[in-house]
């Protein structure tokens, strides 16, 4: 007979499913994404963030700080979405990007989490984070720290870690990391991701680490690019690589892939 001892959590807070219906619902109720939801009062949002807080003494204040900070949570989320549509050509509208684009759910989730995470509250940013990794394939740390506008196109593949902090006007395109030299439990409580000024553009595929490394101002960050050391502002960073083309007729055997 085998003997199976499940694992108890030292800190019984809600249920995931209750986290991830409650960060749904309250971006439908702020962006009235589904039209045929019936949109929730504010009282029903609060209650059920109240309930999500039900082992936290101060939940009462937590929740009034959090909704009074909405309003400018709302601003920030509106000037990312304006920086979306003037800058893709493909956005035919603000309410496409805020309605169809994972860069912007991405962010609005993110912004949401954020607040909860500085009023020091346990486990449930980090559950709504990864409810929108797992919609949008974009990893942001609730911890890190993002000004307004920002913005994500394709996004795909992105990560931001924990103490990544980033300026206003910065661009980021898919498969792009913000991450830690290396990965340290005893550093926790220190600087491990990097900085990234404003006005900078971040292309696909680069990789920037270290929380002593800094992106500064006005950069533009070529794709496919590793970089660990400061780069200063006005920079152009880019991988210089060698692209061959030749006649395959000119070739007695020619290569046959299979993928």
């Amino acid at each position: 007979m085998y003997s199976i001892k499940s694992y108890t959590s030292s800190q019984p807070l809600a249920s995931k499913t209750e986290v991830c219906n409650f960060i749904n619902d309250l971006l439908n109720f702020l962006f009235q994404i589904d039209e045929k939801s019936i949109p929730k009062e504010v009282e029903q949002i609060q209650q059920q963030l109240k309930s999500l807080l039900k082992q936290i003494d101060n939940k009462e204040n937590i929740t009034d700080m959090f909704f009074k900070a909405i309003p400018n949570i709302m601003e920030s989320l509106l000037k990312d979405a304006n920086l979306i549509w003037q800058s893709d050509p493909a956005a035919q509208s603000l309410d496409e990007v805020i309605i169809a684009y994972p860069g912007f759910k991405a962010i609005a989730t993110y912004r949401l989490a954020h607040k909860l995470y500085a009023l020091n509250i346990p486990l449930i940013p980090r559950i709504m984070s990864e409810w929108a990794h797992s919609l949008t394939g974009i990893d942001i740390h609730p911890g890190s720290a993002i000004d307004s506008p920002f913005l994500i196109d394709h996004g795909t593949g992105i990560v931001i870690g924990e103490t990544a902090t980033i300026g206003k006007n910065v661009k980021i395109y898919q498969g792009v990391t913000l991450g830690a030299l290396a990965v340290k439990k005893e550093s926790m409580k220190t600087k491990r991701h990097p900085t990234i000024e404003d006005n900078v553009v971040l292309y696909s595929g680069s990789t920037i680490l270290g929380g002593g490394t800094v992106i500064g101002h006005d950069c533009i960050i070529g794709g496919n690019t590793w970089i660990t050391e400061s780069v200063p502002a006005f920079s152009i960073v880019y991988h210089q690589n060698q692209t061959i083309i030749k006649d395959r007729r000119e070739i007695n055997d020619v290569l046959n892939f299979e993928i």
